[in-house]
């Protein structure tokens, strides 16, 4: 944004970003009305700016970020873990832009968390964030910003065998082989009962009504997933085809114990409403997994 853009653009701009920066300080304060209080706080640091901003989405998505961390570290202690973090983070403008907020925000506890913790795992898993980006709002490495995610999510999820992926992991991992034609690898992440099934919807669109076991799932998805996006629908981790910019199927996945137990192809117009691509998911399940 032009520094010298007149006060009228700049609130316009502005007022187009509040609902979903007040959404984004909701989830990590836990409070609508400081939430409102922290944007009004980004509003007022906008306002005063000299600064060009490339990318206004992305330096408000940062100073709300920011400004909510301040405020969560004014309530409780710093713990010995986040002491990594800088006091003095680079100003926003000079900050890799950041992507748009996708999905549905899922309703976690947040206040057994730190607020590295907190903010960390609400960008993350929440907002789908990466850790790149994290790590610059924090003022810290992705390394630790990822730490701090996993840290919060053990907090909020119930534990896992150590050995068991997340479901947006084994979500994308079978899209990866899928892509790729590992068969191997599609095997090891179906269910032995696994069923394919489809909406009346889906049917229309050509999809098969129903397919059962590991070995026939696996066939049919062997190289076969190349068109299918990484989405939320609703807020589980699925797939989506699309067609300029609008999900025309989708893969509804049931995950449990680290396995595809169920697969189902949807194409009801109000689920399709509701499905919202999880931009970035490819390189962070690459990244991700230790």
């Amino acid at each position: 944004m032009d520094p010298h853009a007149d006060a009228t653009t700049t609130a316009e701009a502005f007022e187009a970003e509040r609902p979903r920066l007040v959404r984004l300080a909701a989830r990590m304060l836990a409070d609508d009305a400081e939430a409102e209080d922290v944007v009004q706080q980004a509003w007022l640091r906008l306002a005063g700016t000299d600064t060009a901003i490339d990318n206004l989405p992305g330096w408000l998505t940062t100073v709300t970020s920011r400004l909510c961390l301040d405020r969560l570290r004014a309530k409780v202690p710093v713990p010995r873990e986040e002491v990594e973090l800088s006091e003095h983070a680079p100003d926003p403008a000079d900050e890799a832009a950041l992507a748009d907020t996708v999905g549905v925000a899922l309703q976690v506890v947040l206040d057994r968390l730190t607020p590295g913790e907190r903010v960390a795992f609400v960008l993350h898993d929440t907002f789908g964030f990466e850790f790149a980006t994290i790590a610059s709002i924090l003022g810290t490495t992705p390394v630790a910003a990822r730490k701090l995610a996993s840290r919060a999510r053990s907090k909020v999820v119930p534990p896992a065998p150590e050995d068991e992926l997340a479901d947006w992991e084994v979500v994308d991992a079978f899209l990866t082989a899928s892509r790729g034609g590992d068969l191997g690898r599609l095997l090891s992440l179906l269910a032995p009962d696994v069923v394919v099934s489809a909406d009346e919807a889906a049917l229309t669109m050509g999809t098969p009504g129903r397919i059962e076991g590991r070995e026939d799932v696996a066939a049919f998805f062997n190289g076969a997933a190349a068109a299918a996006f990484p989405v939320f629908v609703g807020t589980r981790p699925g797939a989506a085809w699309i067609n300029r910019g609008e999900a025309r199927v989708a893969f509804d996945f049931t995950v449990a114990g680290g396995e595809v137990t169920a697969i189902t192809f949807r194409a009801a117009p109000e689920l399709l409403a509701a499905v919202r691509r999880r931009e970035g998911a490819d390189e962070r399940a690459a990244r991700d997994r230790d």
